[in-house]
């Protein structure tokens, strides 16, 4: 199994992990893009129907690259928290009793879209909250995906996935990388959010996400637009 392929871009060794993460050796960093903790909170306080233990999921996640991967920093790209809503005393507590674990981590979270609208995470947390872009070696970390003059950025907001075409009406879509000559996204880390389906350009070079293993799909092969929910 294929847990994690890696890569070259500018000049640096980046690994794509499967768990829809990038970790870069040089810096000993995470990056994670889009972990929306408590937009099932939300969701449930407007009266939806949607499951329970998304937080507690991601939480998992995270602690098992955390221990896979030596970190001296975890960089989250934009929508940490999904709304203001998600402020609850059970998503709030889970945070804390997680960070507790993870004192010693330096945890920096760029303000995404859904960050301005939830608020900061609360002091108490330890999160680093900066604007976008940060600068870091040759990269611009980023949410939204907006070219910068001089720095290769690495953004998410997008969640992008892939259409993968069988025979007959068989679809899979799978979470993708898209790695371009001066920008590329990351996927949602979040278990519970949408994906967009990633449109036909010719400089991006994907890399799909599935069944635990992450493999680069020919430049040929045709991506489909289109957004899903």
């Amino acid at each position: 199994m294929t847990s994690h392929l890696p890569i070259e871009l500018e000049r640096t060794e980046l690994w794509l992990l499967a768990d829809k993460a990038i970790y870069w050796p040089e810096q000993q960093a995470l990056l994670v893009a889009d972990i929306h903790f408590g937009k099932a909170a939300a969701y449930r306080r407007l009266g939806q129907p949607v499951p329970h233990g998304t937080t507690q999921a991601n939480l998992r996640q995270l602690d098992e690259l955390l221990a896979r991967y030596p970190c001296r920093q975890l960089i989250f790209l934009g929508d940490f928290l999904h709304a203001p809503e998600s402020q609850t005393p059970t998503t709030l507590g889970q945070l804390h009793v997680w960070r507790a674990t993870h004192a010693e981590l330096a945890v920096t979270l760029i303000r995404g879209n859904h960050d301005r609208r939830a608020g900061d995470p609360p002091a108490s947390l330890g999160i680093d909250v900066v604007p976008e872009p940060l600068l870091l070696g040759p990269f611009a970390l980023q949410h939204e995906p907006d070219p910068h003059p001089t720095y290769h950025v690495l953004a998410g907001h997008l969640h992008p996935a892939f259409q993968l075409r069988g025979r007959g009406r068989q679809r899979l879509r799978l979470p993708c990388f898209c790695i371009g000559e001066r920008l590329s996204l990351l996927p949602a880390f979040g278990n519970f959010t949408g994906t967009m389906t990633v449109t036909a350009e010719d400089h991006w070079q994907i890399y799909v996400i599935g069944d635990g293993e992450v493999w680069p799909l020919a430049r040929s092969a045709p991506i489909r637009p289109g957004i899903c929910p």
